[in-house]
């Protein structure tokens, strides 16, 4: 965390430099009127600290506030270290951890007031991120507020899960279920978490346009009664890596595009050789083989369909819920 050390006092400049001692990656910054200068710096640095009182801070950060997901970590220290305290972005900005940090550092107190953390729950925001699970707000708040109220939740997942953080126990019916976990777009009155697992093949005509990707995945996923939410990347032959439509499709949803050359692709078995393909490119499909390399599977999902310019497949790759410290995703 690229994190700015404000302060505005003797005392507070003395404790700026044992912080900045501390934290290698913290940055004492100059200040010409704290208002001004943390609206100079607010796009520059993921995390403030500052030395001062904290009307002082909500006075000056009030007009630079957009949201949880993507407000910087703000965290205020009296001049003698003794109260840390994590006034914004606690959990998705870093705030609750950064005065963890600083409160080790300076001897004082870590005072956290997210409801999760004082009722010792595990923060569903940052479960989900380190699972890659994608939520949505409403959802994420829904859930959250129901963990706190009852201190507890049932999930239901169609994945596998070796470990679930404590407060949450898996069940076996969607009934009994506070939150689902699935890749399935069926589920319209619990809160969803989609496991990023779907991999989606795709090959295409030359100058095929965005549009057209569009209107073509939203038809598979209908048939499939599967969610966006749950795709993880796009995946198709190398010789399609300067293909303006699809990168513009994958770009608009922030997708990643996993490419494979011919020899990867023609090394596979047990795929329905496509003339088409062979004839174009000279290899034996690009959307089903594609999904399957990238998804690291033999099993498709949804076998190929097309399209006037497009073809599309989809396919699983493992996903477990796992113990914090799990490996990124392997794309």
């Amino acid at each position: 965390m690229k994190t700015a050390i404000y302060a505005l006092t003797r005392g507070g400049r003395k404790l700026a430099e044992k912080i900045a001692g501390g934290l290698p990656a913290a940055e004492i910054m100059p200040v010409n009127g704290i208002s001004s200068t943390l609206a100079a710096d607010w796009h520059r640095f993921d995390g403030f600290i500052c030395i001062m009182a904290c009307g002082i801070v909500v006075r000056a950060i009030a007009p630079l506030l957009a949201d949880k997901y993507v407000d910087p970590a703000v965290v205020v220290l009296d001049e003698k270290g003794k109260n840390v305290i994590s006034l914004l972005a606690g959990h998705l900005g870093g705030a609750n951890e950064l005065a963890e940090q600083l409160a080790t550092v300076t001897g004082g107190r870590a005072v956290i007031t997210t409801a999760s953390d004082t009722l010792g729950l595990v923060p569903l925001d940052i479960w989900a991120r380190e699972q890659h699970l994608a939520v949505s707000r409403r959802n994420l708040r829904q859930a959250a507020a129901l963990f706190v109220s009852q201190g507890k939740l049932a999930v239901f997942s169609d994945i596998k899960i070796s470990f679930l953080p404590p407060g949450l126990s898996r069940v076996t019916t969607v009934g009994e279920a506070d939150i689902i976990i699935s890749n399935k777009n069926k589920f319209t009155d619990k809160p969803v978490f989609y496991p990023q697992n779907l991999v989606i093949g795709v090959g295409c005509n030359r100058g095929t346009p965005k549009s057209e990707f569009c209107s073509a995945l939203a038809e598979l996923l209908a048939a499939g009664s599967l969610a966006a939410k749950a795709i993880r990347n796009l995946a198709t032959i190398d010789k399609k890596n300067d293909e303006p439509g699809l990168q513009a499709f994958a770009a608009l949803h922030k997708w990643p595009l996993e490419f494979f050359n011919r020899a990867e692709i023609n090394r596979l078995d047990g795929i329905k050789i496509s003339a088409a393909a062979l004839k174009a490119v000279g290899v034996i499909g690009v959307a089903e083989p594609c999904a399957l390399l990238s998804a690291r599977t033999d099993k498709l999902l949804i076998r190929k369909r097309k399209w006037q310019n497009i073809t599309m497949a989809v396919a699983q790759a493992p996903f477990t819920l796992s113990a914090p410290g799990r490996a990124p995703l392997n794309i």
